[in-house]
């Protein structure tokens, strides 16, 4: 039976729409993943719990704040996985007040294994590069920034 341009076109459409949202569902999924890995990172901090926070880390983590002193000079601070792991176990910001604890989680771009996320917190922002490492996504850099004092 020849095929008509008509049932030609049909076929290109279904194909199209199932490689759509097969595309979308997974996109969905890393998205909700993404977000949780980004929630365990700063809830985690705020709850001073240890587990969530390394749950959220690739294990070579850096995370990142470039300081200008009063001269202009600058200098790259930096901490390891371990170092917020530790400091979450000491209590994190659990002194944070619970009204305060801002957590607004911005996905910036997911690209394949790659994403960028914006986190704002209360007293900084946070830029988190994500990563799909061994199916799971882990927080492998952040660049943040102290917002100013009010």
């Amino acid at each position: 039976m020849p095929t008509t341009p008509g049932r030609l076109c049909l076929l290109i459409a279904i194909v199209f729409v199932v490689s759509v949202s097969n595309a979308n569902a997974q996109s969905a999924a890393d998205a909700a993943a993404i977000k949780q890995t980004a929630l365990d990172y700063i809830e985690g901090w705020y709850e001073g719990n240890p587990e969530r926070m390394e749950r959220a880390l690739h294990p070579e983590l850096a995370k990142r704040i470039v300081r200008t002193n009063a001269e202009g000079m600058s200098r790259l601070d930096q901490m390891s996985a371990m170092s917020l792991v530790l400091g979450t176990r000491r209590g994190g910001g659990k002194n944070t007040p619970p009204e305060k604890q801002q957590k607004d989680v911005t996905i910036l771009d997911v690209y394949e294994n790659a994403a960028s996320v914006k986190v704002v917190a209360s007293d900084w922002i946070d830029y988190l590069h994500v990563a799909k490492f061994s199916g799971r996504w882990v927080i492998v850099n952040v660049l943040w920034e102290l917002k100013p004092k009010k």
